[in-house]
């Protein structure tokens, strides 16, 4: 029977630690992540710092699941997910809704791991968890609306703390805030803090990026969210932000509403302003495209644009490689003929990452779902 965090107000955030049972929990996801009070003691097992990061983490979920999935690599090219396909932690008892989307996992400089999560469920209706079809009429906060997201810190990736944030209780004038999507991390060196950014919009408005600062603790944000980038074209959106640094520029990719194949950049030499946004088309979809990730193949100067095809049918995740962030060469979709990706035990994941690990990091997952010592 799956453990189910006890639950701490602090403000507008909810932390969650370990103790209590759920007697009806779904999905059946047998062995999971552990969900503690504090990480900020390295326990004995910690990985040492400079063992090299060659191997890699898939973070995804499902449509039809709204957990977290994990998969790992050690070539950059054969994933495997750890759990044999079932969740590594469900949404039904992380989530204010019953559910997540969008995971996001990065690595501190602290050698931490932060991941973040949308708090939502799109088909919680059909599965009783509510009866109406949003969280909040759609009428006035359209579409897939919710208030919360997710924020996770480990040291280990087995035991994690957990907080949900609720951005329309934490911050005076988000009460109205339609949308807290795809949150991502990423370290400030200047404030060195971790940064947040997510997709938002007031109501059922325009869709557009902003940034807040986490605290020490990645147990909540600490001040009222700033633009970060919304886009220059009249009455177009833009979500799904995801921002690398390559020398001294930051180049954030992000879906926007342009036509199908909606994958576009914008470039800036500072983390939190300033990007120019850049029409080129980057994906060569002719369907609808969104959450393009990137991530450095270890040890060469090559990234990997990641981006889900979700109008896709099934929809699959699709690879481009560059090394200048100008030509993005198509290597393919998972498991297609010819393409170099693919998947060993899943299907369908949706809108995910990919973080560098060691391969001590991916062997102790694969032991701990395996209840192996």
């Amino acid at each position: 029977m799956p453990r189910f965090p006890k639950v701490t107000l602090l403000g507008a955030a909810t932390l969650l630690s370990a103790g209590g049972t759920v007697q009806n929990s779904s999905p059946r996801t047998g062995q999971q992540l552990q969900i503690v009070r504090n990480v900020d003691h390295p326990p004995r097992w910690q990985v040492s710092s400079g063992e090299p990061q060659s191997a890699y983490l898939l973070s995804y979920f499902k449509e039809h699941v709204h957990s977290l999935h994990f998969a790992v690599s050690r070539d950059g090219y054969s994933f495997t997910d750890v759990n044999n396909g079932a969740p590594v932690l469900s949404g039904a008892v992380i989530a204010g809704q019953k559910g997540i989307r969008d995971p996001y996992l990065m690595r501190g400089p602290d050698g931490a791991f932060y991941l973040t999560m949308t708090d939502l469920h799109i088909y919680a209706r059909q599965e009783g968890l509510r009866t109406t079809d949003w969280e909040r009429p759609a009428s006035r906060y359209g579409w897939g609306n919710n208030r919360a997201i997710i924020l996770m810190k480990s040291r280990d990736l087995i035991h994690w703390t957990a907080a949900r944030v609720d951005l329309t209780r934490l911050f005076r004038g988000y009460r109205d805030m339609g949308i807290a999507w795809a949150p991502e991390a990423f370290y400030d060196p200047a404030r060195r803090r971790m940064m947040v950014y997510f997709s938002t919009r007031m109501g059922t408005g325009r869709n557009s990026l902003v940034y807040s600062y986490a605290d020490p603790h990645f147990r909540t944000l600490t001040i009222r969210p700033r633009p970060l980038f919304a886009s220059p074209r009249a009455g177009k959106s833009v979500v799904d932000g995801d921002i690398t640094r390559v020398g001294n520029r930051y180049h954030l990719l992000f879906s926007t509403d342009d036509g199908a194949g909606n994958i576009r950049q914008a470039v800036s030499g500072r983390l939190t302003s300033g990007y120019v946004y850049d029409p080129t088309k980057i994906d060569p979809e002719t369907l609808g495209t969104e959450a393009p990730m990137v991530w450095r193949r270890h040890g060469t100067g090559t990234y990997v644009l990641m981006y889900d095809v979700y109008a896709a049918k099934p929809n699959n995740m699709v690879f481009s490689e560059t090394t200048d962030f100008r030509t993005f060469r198509n290597i393919g979709r998972f498991n297609d003929p010819g393409s170099p990706m693919k998947t060993t035990n899943f299907t369908s994941p949706k809108h995910g990452s990919i973080t560098a690990i060691t391969p001590a990091e991916a062997d102790r997952l694969e032991r701990y779902f395996a209840n192996r010592p």
